[in-house]
Protein backbone atom coordinates (compact mmCIF):
# COMPACT_ATOMS: atom_id res chain seq x y z
CA UNK A 1 0.00 0.00 0.00
CA UNK A 2 1.44 3.53 -0.97
CA UNK A 3 -0.55 6.22 1.20
CA UNK A 4 -0.07 9.85 1.05
CA UNK A 5 -1.03 12.73 3.54
CA UNK A 6 -0.43 16.21 2.39
CA UNK A 7 2.22 14.91 -0.28
CA UNK A 8 3.69 13.07 2.26
CA UNK A 9 4.35 9.08 1.27
CA UNK A 10 3.85 6.92 4.47
CA UNK A 11 6.77 5.57 5.87
CA UNK A 12 7.13 2.11 6.67
CA UNK A 13 7.85 1.29 10.26
CA UNK A 14 8.73 -2.67 10.81
CA UNK A 15 11.42 -5.16 12.41
CA UNK A 16 14.31 -6.88 11.09
CA UNK A 17 15.38 -9.81 11.14
CA UNK A 18 17.25 -9.25 14.72
CA UNK A 19 14.37 -8.01 16.00
CA UNK A 20 15.26 -4.03 15.85
CA UNK A 21 12.75 -1.63 14.62
CA UNK A 22 13.31 -0.15 11.35
CA UNK A 23 11.99 2.86 9.05
CA UNK A 24 11.38 2.74 5.04
CA UNK A 25 10.89 6.06 3.75
CA UNK A 26 9.99 4.18 0.29
CA UNK A 27 7.92 1.85 -1.24
CA UNK A 28 5.29 1.92 0.91
CA UNK A 29 4.17 -0.98 3.74
CA UNK A 30 3.11 -4.69 3.10
CA UNK A 31 -0.41 -6.09 3.12
CA UNK A 32 0.49 -9.05 4.81
CA UNK A 33 3.40 -11.59 4.51
CA UNK A 34 4.60 -15.04 4.39
CA UNK A 35 5.42 -17.71 7.20
CA UNK A 36 8.89 -19.04 6.74
CA UNK A 37 8.07 -22.38 8.19
CA UNK A 38 4.63 -22.88 7.56
CA UNK A 39 4.09 -20.75 4.35
CA UNK A 40 0.88 -19.78 5.64
CA UNK A 41 -0.52 -16.04 4.50
CA UNK A 42 -1.06 -13.37 6.82
CA UNK A 43 -2.87 -10.25 6.48
CA UNK A 44 -1.61 -6.71 8.15
CA UNK A 45 -5.17 -6.11 8.82
CA UNK A 46 -4.58 -3.43 12.03
CA UNK A 47 -2.25 0.31 11.40
CA UNK A 48 -0.57 2.18 13.60
CA UNK A 49 -0.78 5.84 11.84
CA UNK A 50 2.05 7.85 13.54
CA UNK A 51 2.06 11.99 12.12
CA UNK A 52 4.08 14.44 13.46
CA UNK A 53 3.44 17.71 13.32
CA UNK A 54 5.71 21.38 13.82
CA UNK A 55 4.24 24.90 14.91
CA UNK A 56 5.58 27.19 12.80
CA UNK A 57 7.02 30.33 14.88
CA UNK A 58 4.45 33.24 15.16
CA UNK A 59 1.99 31.43 12.99
CA UNK A 60 -1.20 29.63 14.35
CA UNK A 61 -2.06 26.06 13.25
CA UNK A 62 0.30 23.25 12.91
CA UNK A 63 1.66 21.49 9.67
CA UNK A 64 2.38 18.32 9.15
CA UNK A 65 5.97 16.88 8.77
CA UNK A 66 6.07 13.27 8.65
CA UNK A 67 3.81 10.49 8.03
CA UNK A 68 4.59 6.59 8.81
CA UNK A 69 2.52 3.50 8.87
CA UNK A 70 3.21 0.49 11.02
CA UNK A 71 1.22 -2.25 10.14
CA UNK A 72 0.64 -5.34 11.90
CA UNK A 73 -0.78 -8.25 12.03
CA UNK A 74 -3.46 -9.52 14.36
CA UNK A 75 -6.26 -11.96 14.96
CA UNK A 76 -9.14 -9.90 16.64
CA UNK A 77 -11.82 -11.17 18.90
CA UNK A 78 -14.94 -9.64 20.41
CA UNK A 79 -14.62 -9.58 24.06
CA UNK A 80 -17.81 -11.76 25.63
CA UNK A 81 -17.35 -14.22 22.36
CA UNK A 82 -19.46 -11.92 20.01
CA UNK A 83 -19.55 -13.23 16.46
CA UNK A 84 -20.13 -10.57 14.22
CA UNK A 85 -22.06 -10.82 10.46
CA UNK A 86 -19.56 -8.30 9.04
CA UNK A 87 -23.04 -5.98 7.45
CA UNK A 88 -24.96 -5.11 11.32
CA UNK A 89 -24.11 -1.72 12.59
CA UNK A 90 -23.88 -3.19 16.31
CA UNK A 91 -20.43 -4.67 15.59
CA UNK A 92 -18.66 -1.13 14.94
CA UNK A 93 -19.27 -0.79 18.81
CA UNK A 94 -18.18 -3.25 20.30
CA UNK A 95 -15.45 -3.82 21.97
CA UNK A 96 -12.59 -6.11 20.88
CA UNK A 97 -10.32 -7.86 23.24
CA UNK A 98 -7.28 -6.42 22.02
CA UNK A 99 -7.86 -2.87 21.55
CA UNK A 100 -8.49 -0.78 24.56
CA UNK A 101 -10.47 2.66 24.49
CA UNK A 102 -7.37 4.41 25.88
CA UNK A 103 -4.31 2.85 24.82
CA UNK A 104 -2.49 2.06 21.26
CA UNK A 105 -2.35 -1.28 20.20
CA UNK A 106 1.88 -2.25 20.29
CA UNK A 107 3.30 -5.23 19.49
CA UNK A 108 3.29 -6.65 22.94
CA UNK A 109 -0.44 -6.41 23.02
CA UNK A 110 -1.02 -9.26 20.02
CA UNK A 111 -1.46 -12.78 21.03
CA UNK A 112 -1.90 -14.35 17.30
CA UNK A 113 -1.49 -13.31 13.79
CA UNK A 114 -4.48 -13.32 11.67
CA UNK A 115 -4.32 -15.43 9.25
CA UNK A 116 -5.48 -15.74 5.18
CA UNK A 117 -8.05 -18.88 4.59
CA UNK A 118 -11.27 -18.82 2.81
CA UNK A 119 -14.45 -18.65 5.26
CA UNK A 120 -12.10 -16.06 7.54
CA UNK A 121 -13.73 -13.23 8.28
CA UNK A 122 -11.29 -10.64 8.56
CA UNK A 123 -11.20 -7.06 11.07
CA UNK A 124 -9.45 -4.41 10.15
CA UNK A 125 -8.64 -1.46 12.76
CA UNK A 126 -6.51 0.92 12.67
CA UNK A 127 -4.99 3.97 15.46
CA UNK A 128 -3.49 7.32 14.93
CA UNK A 129 -0.94 9.00 16.87
CA UNK A 130 0.22 12.77 16.99
CA UNK A 131 3.88 13.44 17.71
CA UNK A 132 5.32 16.54 17.68
CA UNK A 133 8.39 17.49 15.62
CA UNK A 134 11.09 19.89 15.17
CA UNK A 135 11.44 19.16 11.86
CA UNK A 136 10.81 22.06 9.92
CA UNK A 137 8.11 22.16 6.92
CA UNK A 138 10.41 23.08 4.79
CA UNK A 139 13.21 20.06 5.84
CA UNK A 140 10.45 17.39 5.93
CA UNK A 141 11.31 15.99 2.55
CA UNK A 142 15.54 15.86 3.43
CA UNK A 143 14.89 12.19 5.62
CA UNK A 144 12.78 10.39 2.60
CA UNK A 145 15.50 11.46 0.37
CA UNK A 146 18.54 10.44 2.55
CA UNK A 147 16.59 7.45 3.78
CA UNK A 148 17.77 8.37 7.06
CA UNK A 149 21.21 8.10 5.95
CA UNK A 150 20.83 4.37 5.11
CA UNK A 151 23.38 4.58 2.15
CA UNK A 152 26.16 6.87 3.34
CA UNK A 153 27.67 9.72 1.14
CA UNK A 154 30.85 8.34 0.89
CA UNK A 155 29.29 5.65 -1.37
CA UNK A 156 28.81 8.24 -3.94
CA UNK A 157 31.91 9.63 -3.42
CA UNK A 158 33.50 6.76 -4.26
CA UNK A 159 31.65 6.15 -7.43
CA UNK A 160 32.87 9.43 -8.57
CA UNK A 161 36.41 8.47 -7.66
CA UNK A 162 36.13 5.33 -9.61
CA UNK A 163 34.71 7.27 -12.61
CA UNK A 164 37.26 10.07 -12.35
CA UNK A 165 40.45 7.47 -12.24
CA UNK A 166 39.03 5.28 -15.15
CA UNK A 167 38.21 8.43 -16.87
CA UNK A 168 42.30 10.10 -16.19
CA UNK A 169 44.07 6.47 -17.22
CA UNK A 170 42.03 6.52 -19.61
CA UNK A 171 43.50 9.71 -20.83
CA UNK A 172 46.81 9.22 -20.28
CA UNK A 173 46.46 6.29 -22.51
CA UNK A 174 44.98 8.14 -25.36
CA UNK A 175 47.40 11.25 -25.00
CA UNK A 176 50.51 8.44 -24.76
CA UNK A 177 49.66 6.24 -27.69
CA UNK A 178 47.30 7.95 -29.78
CA UNK A 179 49.10 11.50 -30.10
CA UNK A 180 52.64 10.10 -30.30
CA UNK A 181 52.17 7.89 -32.79
CA UNK A 182 49.98 10.05 -34.60
CA UNK A 183 52.69 12.90 -34.72
CA UNK A 184 55.03 10.50 -35.66
CA UNK A 185 52.90 8.90 -38.59
CA UNK A 186 51.82 13.00 -40.04
CA UNK A 187 55.76 13.56 -40.06
CA UNK A 188 56.74 10.87 -42.12
CA UNK A 189 53.97 11.14 -44.72
CA UNK A 190 54.56 14.84 -45.09
CA UNK A 191 58.03 14.21 -45.50
CA UNK A 192 57.48 11.13 -48.24
CA UNK A 193 54.81 13.41 -49.88
CA UNK A 194 57.67 15.87 -50.64
CA UNK A 195 60.42 13.32 -52.02
CA UNK A 196 60.95 13.51 -56.11
CA UNK A 197 59.50 10.31 -57.40
CA UNK A 198 63.16 8.92 -57.88
CA UNK A 199 63.69 9.09 -54.02
CA UNK A 200 60.41 7.76 -53.34
CA UNK A 201 61.26 4.81 -55.53
CA UNK A 202 63.69 4.08 -53.11
CA UNK A 203 62.00 4.27 -50.01
CA UNK A 204 59.66 1.72 -48.25
CA UNK A 205 56.52 1.12 -49.34
CA UNK A 206 53.74 2.73 -47.52
CA UNK A 207 51.66 1.37 -44.76
CA UNK A 208 49.44 2.67 -41.57
CA UNK A 209 45.93 4.38 -41.89
CA UNK A 210 47.55 6.97 -44.65
CA UNK A 211 46.94 3.84 -47.53
CA UNK A 212 43.01 4.32 -46.90
CA UNK A 213 42.30 7.74 -47.64
CA UNK A 214 40.91 7.21 -50.55
CA UNK A 215 38.20 4.80 -48.90
CA UNK A 216 38.03 6.46 -45.26
CA UNK A 217 35.21 8.54 -46.08
CA UNK A 218 32.82 6.44 -48.07
CA UNK A 219 29.71 6.06 -46.97
CA UNK A 220 28.36 3.00 -45.02
CA UNK A 221 28.29 -0.21 -47.44
CA UNK A 222 25.18 -1.45 -45.28
CA UNK A 223 22.70 0.17 -44.23
CA UNK A 224 23.52 4.01 -44.63
CA UNK A 225 20.45 5.04 -43.65
CA UNK A 226 19.65 3.08 -40.80
CA UNK A 227 23.07 4.56 -39.36
CA UNK A 228 21.89 8.14 -40.05
CA UNK A 229 18.83 7.30 -38.37
CA UNK A 230 20.21 5.67 -35.28
CA UNK A 231 22.93 8.48 -34.81
CA UNK A 232 20.14 11.28 -34.74
CA UNK A 233 18.30 8.95 -32.66
CA UNK A 234 21.44 8.66 -29.81
CA UNK A 235 21.84 12.62 -30.00
CA UNK A 236 18.04 13.45 -29.20
CA UNK A 237 17.91 11.23 -26.36
CA UNK A 238 21.72 11.86 -25.03
CA UNK A 239 20.57 15.84 -25.26
CA UNK A 240 17.82 14.91 -23.41
CA UNK A 241 19.05 13.22 -20.79
CA UNK A 242 21.89 15.82 -20.50
CA UNK A 243 18.98 18.71 -19.91
CA UNK A 244 16.88 16.81 -17.73
CA UNK A 245 19.68 15.39 -15.20
CA UNK A 246 21.15 19.06 -15.56
CA UNK A 247 17.83 20.38 -13.86
CA UNK A 248 17.54 17.75 -11.61
CA UNK A 249 21.12 18.22 -9.98
CA UNK A 250 20.02 22.40 -9.39
CA UNK A 251 16.31 21.18 -7.97
CA UNK A 252 14.01 22.07 -10.42
CA UNK A 253 13.02 18.08 -10.79
CA UNK A 254 12.80 17.07 -6.91
CA UNK A 255 10.95 13.93 -5.94
CA UNK A 256 8.39 16.19 -3.43
CA UNK A 257 7.02 17.02 -7.19
CA UNK A 258 5.47 13.83 -8.12
CA UNK A 259 5.60 12.92 -11.85
CA UNK A 260 8.46 15.94 -12.87
CA UNK A 261 11.42 14.04 -13.56
CA UNK A 262 9.15 12.40 -15.90
CA UNK A 263 7.48 15.13 -17.45
CA UNK A 264 10.76 16.92 -18.40
CA UNK A 265 11.53 13.94 -19.73
CA UNK A 266 8.90 13.93 -22.67
CA UNK A 267 9.10 17.33 -22.85
CA UNK A 268 12.77 17.62 -23.23
CA UNK A 269 12.43 14.68 -25.70
CA UNK A 270 10.01 16.52 -28.04
CA UNK A 271 12.27 19.79 -27.92
CA UNK A 272 15.16 17.87 -28.69
CA UNK A 273 13.70 16.50 -32.11
CA UNK A 274 15.22 19.11 -33.95
CA UNK A 275 18.75 17.80 -33.34
CA UNK A 276 17.76 14.32 -34.04
CA UNK A 277 16.69 15.47 -38.09
CA UNK A 278 19.19 17.89 -37.86
CA UNK A 279 22.09 15.44 -37.29
CA UNK A 280 20.78 12.68 -39.23
CA UNK A 281 19.75 14.69 -42.43
CA UNK A 282 23.50 16.13 -42.11
CA UNK A 283 24.46 12.64 -42.10
CA UNK A 284 22.45 11.50 -44.78
CA UNK A 285 23.15 14.14 -47.11
CA UNK A 286 26.94 13.68 -46.95
CA UNK A 287 26.15 9.87 -48.14
CA UNK A 288 23.99 11.24 -51.14
CA UNK A 289 21.10 9.13 -50.29
CA UNK A 290 17.89 10.14 -51.94
CA UNK A 291 15.52 9.11 -49.49
CA UNK A 292 15.71 12.08 -47.34
CA UNK A 293 11.72 11.97 -46.64
CA UNK A 294 11.53 7.91 -45.34
CA UNK A 295 15.36 8.99 -43.19
CA UNK A 296 13.11 11.68 -41.84
CA UNK A 297 10.25 9.71 -41.09
CA UNK A 298 12.09 7.31 -39.57
CA UNK A 299 14.19 9.02 -37.51
CA UNK A 300 10.89 10.75 -35.91
CA UNK A 301 9.56 7.59 -35.61
CA UNK A 302 11.65 4.74 -35.28
CA UNK A 303 12.88 4.63 -31.50
CA UNK A 304 9.80 6.60 -30.15
CA UNK A 305 7.56 3.95 -32.00
CA UNK A 306 9.16 1.07 -30.29
CA UNK A 307 8.89 2.31 -27.19
CA UNK A 308 5.46 3.49 -27.49
CA UNK A 309 4.21 -0.28 -28.74
CA UNK A 310 5.81 -1.91 -26.05
CA UNK A 311 4.32 0.59 -23.45
CA UNK A 312 0.88 -0.30 -25.08
CA UNK A 313 1.59 -3.73 -24.77
CA UNK A 314 2.44 -3.98 -21.06
CA UNK A 315 -0.23 -1.60 -20.04
CA UNK A 316 -2.70 -3.87 -21.84
CA UNK A 317 -1.64 -6.57 -19.99
CA UNK A 318 -1.33 -4.54 -16.27
CA UNK A 319 -4.73 -3.57 -16.89
CA UNK A 320 -6.22 -6.82 -17.66
CA UNK A 321 -4.48 -7.85 -14.23
CA UNK A 322 -6.54 -4.88 -13.08
CA UNK A 323 -3.43 -3.66 -12.05
CA UNK A 324 -2.92 -0.05 -10.29
CA UNK A 325 0.27 0.38 -12.34
CA UNK A 326 -1.92 0.62 -15.51
CA UNK A 327 -2.21 4.44 -17.26
CA UNK A 328 -5.40 5.21 -18.00
CA UNK A 329 -6.47 5.11 -21.99
CA UNK A 330 -6.86 9.51 -21.90
CA UNK A 331 -3.26 9.55 -20.84
CA UNK A 332 -2.04 7.48 -23.69
CA UNK A 333 -3.79 9.16 -26.16
CA UNK A 334 -2.41 12.75 -24.76
CA UNK A 335 1.22 11.22 -24.90
CA UNK A 336 0.15 10.54 -29.02
CA UNK A 337 -0.85 13.29 -29.10
CA UNK A 338 2.09 14.96 -27.87
CA UNK A 339 4.62 12.47 -30.34
CA UNK A 340 2.27 13.14 -33.53
CA UNK A 341 1.72 16.93 -33.44
CA UNK A 342 5.11 18.05 -31.54
CA UNK A 343 7.90 15.63 -31.83
CA UNK A 344 7.49 14.59 -35.17
CA UNK A 345 7.18 18.85 -36.80
CA UNK A 346 9.80 19.16 -34.88
CA UNK A 347 12.18 16.27 -36.16
CA UNK A 348 11.34 17.57 -39.59
CA UNK A 349 12.21 21.30 -39.08
CA UNK A 350 15.39 20.21 -38.07
CA UNK A 351 15.54 17.77 -40.89
CA UNK A 352 14.81 21.23 -43.43
CA UNK A 353 17.76 22.97 -41.90
CA UNK A 354 19.68 20.31 -42.22
CA UNK A 355 19.11 19.72 -45.64
CA UNK A 356 19.42 23.38 -46.53
CA UNK A 357 23.14 23.45 -45.36
CA UNK A 358 25.90 22.44 -47.79
CA UNK A 359 27.22 19.13 -47.78
CA UNK A 360 29.83 17.79 -45.11
CA UNK A 361 33.14 18.18 -46.79
CA UNK A 362 35.88 15.85 -45.81
CA UNK A 363 39.46 16.53 -46.97
CA UNK A 364 40.14 13.59 -49.23
CA UNK A 365 38.64 12.38 -52.09
CA UNK A 366 36.80 9.22 -52.51
CA UNK A 367 37.93 6.59 -55.13
CA UNK A 368 35.47 4.90 -57.33
CA UNK A 369 36.46 1.31 -56.49
CA UNK A 370 36.54 0.40 -52.67
CA UNK A 371 39.67 -0.88 -51.62
CA UNK A 372 39.52 -4.51 -50.30
CA UNK A 373 40.28 -4.87 -46.62
CA UNK A 374 43.22 -7.37 -45.62
CA UNK A 375 43.31 -9.64 -43.18
CA UNK A 376 44.29 -8.88 -39.51
CA UNK A 377 45.00 -11.19 -36.40
CA UNK A 378 42.50 -12.28 -34.02
CA UNK A 379 42.49 -9.22 -31.82
CA UNK A 380 42.44 -6.91 -34.36
CA UNK A 381 39.29 -8.30 -35.93
CA UNK A 382 35.89 -5.65 -35.60
CA UNK A 383 33.80 -7.81 -33.24
CA UNK A 384 36.29 -8.56 -31.02
CA UNK A 385 37.03 -4.43 -30.15
CA UNK A 386 33.41 -4.26 -30.57
CA UNK A 387 33.08 -6.60 -27.56
CA UNK A 388 35.79 -5.62 -25.47
CA UNK A 389 35.47 -1.37 -26.06
CA UNK A 390 32.11 -1.41 -23.68
CA UNK A 391 33.71 -2.97 -20.42
CA UNK A 392 35.92 0.40 -19.54
CA UNK A 393 32.97 2.79 -19.75
CA UNK A 394 30.62 0.41 -17.96
CA UNK A 395 32.90 0.26 -15.49
CA UNK A 396 33.19 4.18 -15.12
CA UNK A 397 29.55 4.01 -13.98
CA UNK A 398 28.88 0.14 -12.60
CA UNK A 399 28.93 2.37 -9.15
CA UNK A 400 26.15 4.67 -9.32
CA UNK A 401 24.18 2.20 -11.81
CA UNK A 402 23.54 0.17 -8.58
CA UNK A 403 21.88 3.23 -7.03
CA UNK A 404 19.82 3.68 -10.03
CA UNK A 405 18.43 0.41 -10.42
CA UNK A 406 17.63 0.07 -6.66
CA UNK A 407 16.18 3.45 -6.88
CA UNK A 408 14.05 2.52 -10.04
CA UNK A 409 12.93 -0.84 -9.10
CA UNK A 410 12.96 -0.91 -5.37
CA UNK A 411 11.05 2.21 -5.13
CA UNK A 412 13.72 3.88 -3.74
CA UNK A 413 13.87 7.95 -3.73
CA UNK A 414 17.22 9.09 -5.78
CA UNK A 415 18.31 12.12 -5.63
CA UNK A 416 22.08 12.94 -5.93
CA UNK A 417 21.38 13.91 -9.73
CA UNK A 418 24.97 15.94 -8.91
CA UNK A 419 26.75 13.00 -8.79
CA UNK A 420 24.59 11.46 -11.71
CA UNK A 421 25.49 14.58 -13.84
CA UNK A 422 29.36 13.76 -13.23
CA UNK A 423 28.82 9.93 -13.94
CA UNK A 424 27.03 10.59 -16.70
CA UNK A 425 29.65 13.07 -18.64
CA UNK A 426 32.29 10.83 -17.64
CA UNK A 427 30.33 7.83 -19.16
CA UNK A 428 30.48 9.80 -22.30
CA UNK A 429 33.82 10.66 -22.50
CA UNK A 430 35.09 7.18 -21.87
CA UNK A 431 32.96 6.00 -24.62
CA UNK A 432 34.05 8.86 -27.00
CA UNK A 433 37.89 7.71 -26.14
CA UNK A 434 37.50 4.14 -26.16
CA UNK A 435 36.33 4.36 -29.69
CA UNK A 436 39.03 6.98 -31.00
CA UNK A 437 41.37 4.39 -29.81
CA UNK A 438 39.81 1.47 -31.44
CA UNK A 439 39.25 3.44 -34.42
CA UNK A 440 42.66 4.69 -35.08
CA UNK A 441 44.06 0.55 -34.69
CA UNK A 442 41.46 -0.16 -37.49
CA UNK A 443 42.74 2.49 -39.86
CA UNK A 444 46.59 1.41 -39.18
CA UNK A 445 45.19 -2.34 -40.30
CA UNK A 446 44.07 -0.89 -43.28
CA UNK A 447 40.18 -1.38 -42.18
CA UNK A 448 38.52 1.51 -43.91
CA UNK A 449 34.64 0.62 -42.78
CA UNK A 450 34.61 2.33 -39.67
CA UNK A 451 31.52 3.78 -39.28
CA UNK A 452 29.67 1.05 -37.88
CA UNK A 453 31.80 -0.40 -35.67
CA UNK A 454 32.41 2.79 -34.27
CA UNK A 455 28.65 3.16 -33.37
CA UNK A 456 28.98 -0.42 -32.47
CA UNK A 457 31.96 -0.48 -29.85
CA UNK A 458 31.07 2.41 -28.07
CA UNK A 459 27.56 1.26 -27.92
CA UNK A 460 28.80 -1.91 -26.72
CA UNK A 461 28.09 -0.15 -23.14
CA UNK A 462 24.69 -1.14 -23.18
CA UNK A 463 25.36 -4.86 -23.85
CA UNK A 464 27.13 -4.70 -20.62
CA UNK A 465 24.91 -3.11 -18.63
CA UNK A 466 21.54 -5.40 -19.90
CA UNK A 467 23.94 -8.39 -19.12
CA UNK A 468 23.99 -6.89 -15.28
CA UNK A 469 20.54 -6.63 -15.38
CA UNK A 470 20.01 -10.01 -15.38
CA UNK A 471 22.67 -10.37 -12.12
CA UNK A 472 20.99 -7.40 -10.67
CA UNK A 473 17.27 -9.06 -11.20
CA UNK A 474 18.73 -11.95 -8.40
CA UNK A 475 18.89 -9.69 -5.42
CA UNK A 476 15.36 -8.62 -6.53
CA UNK A 477 13.87 -10.78 -4.70
CA UNK A 478 11.00 -10.42 -7.56
CA UNK A 479 7.60 -12.98 -7.80
CA UNK A 480 7.51 -15.66 -9.90
CA UNK A 481 4.90 -14.64 -12.35
CA UNK A 482 5.61 -14.00 -15.59
CA UNK A 483 4.12 -10.57 -16.02
CA UNK A 484 7.10 -9.94 -13.85
CA UNK A 485 9.34 -11.13 -16.11
CA UNK A 486 8.53 -9.34 -18.90
CA UNK A 487 8.36 -6.05 -17.17
CA UNK A 488 11.56 -6.12 -15.74
CA UNK A 489 13.69 -7.62 -18.71
CA UNK A 490 11.18 -5.44 -20.92
CA UNK A 491 11.73 -2.08 -19.55
CA UNK A 492 15.64 -2.73 -19.17
CA UNK A 493 15.40 -3.86 -22.91
CA UNK A 494 14.05 -0.10 -23.85
CA UNK A 495 16.50 1.56 -21.25
CA UNK A 496 19.70 -0.26 -22.78
CA UNK A 497 18.26 0.34 -26.23
CA UNK A 498 18.44 4.12 -25.36
CA UNK A 499 21.79 3.74 -23.87
CA UNK A 500 22.91 2.21 -26.93
CA UNK A 501 21.93 4.97 -29.04
CA UNK A 502 22.97 7.27 -26.88
CA UNK A 503 26.68 5.57 -26.37
CA UNK A 504 26.85 4.54 -30.19
CA UNK A 505 26.47 8.44 -31.61
CA UNK A 506 28.45 9.77 -29.38
CA UNK A 507 31.28 7.30 -30.17
CA UNK A 508 30.44 7.66 -34.41
CA UNK A 509 30.69 11.63 -34.40
CA UNK A 510 33.64 11.81 -32.25
CA UNK A 511 35.34 9.16 -34.48
CA UNK A 512 34.29 11.32 -37.41
CA UNK A 513 35.75 14.36 -36.13
CA UNK A 514 38.85 12.33 -35.44
CA UNK A 515 39.45 10.80 -38.67
CA UNK A 516 38.46 14.05 -40.41
CA UNK A 517 41.11 15.62 -38.21
CA UNK A 518 43.98 13.40 -39.06
CA UNK A 519 43.39 12.91 -42.85
CA UNK A 520 42.56 17.08 -42.78
CA UNK A 521 47.04 17.09 -41.46
CA UNK A 522 48.16 14.99 -44.33
CA UNK A 523 49.00 15.82 -47.96
CA UNK A 524 47.30 13.28 -50.24
CA UNK A 525 48.77 13.31 -53.87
Amino acid sequence: NNWIIDNLPGASVGLTGSGQQQTHYAGGFPIGFIAQDTKEMYVYNHVNIILEYHNPEGKDGHRVVGFAVEPMSIAHEYAGGYEWDGESSEGFTKPLDVCETNAHISRDMINGFKRVAPGENIIYTYDVTWEYSETAWASRWDVYLSEDHMVPAQVHWYSITNSILVVLFLSLLVVSILVRSLRRDIAGYNAMSALTDEEKEEELDESGWKLVHADVFRPPSNNPMAFCIMVGSGAQIGLCAFFTICCAAVGFLSPARRGSLMTATLVFYMLCGCLAGYVSSRLYKSFRGRQWQMCTLATATAFPGLCFMVFIFFNTILAFFRSTASVPFLDLVIVAAMWCCVSIPLVFLGAYFGYKEESMEFPTVTSTIARAVPDTSFFMKPLVGISMAGMVPFAAAYVELFFIMTSLWMDQFYYVFGFTLVVFVILLITCAEVTVLLCYYQLCAENHRWWWFSFFASGSTAAYTFIYSFFWFRSLEASKMLITYMLYFGYMFLICTAMFLVTGSVGALTSLWFIRKIFGTIKVD
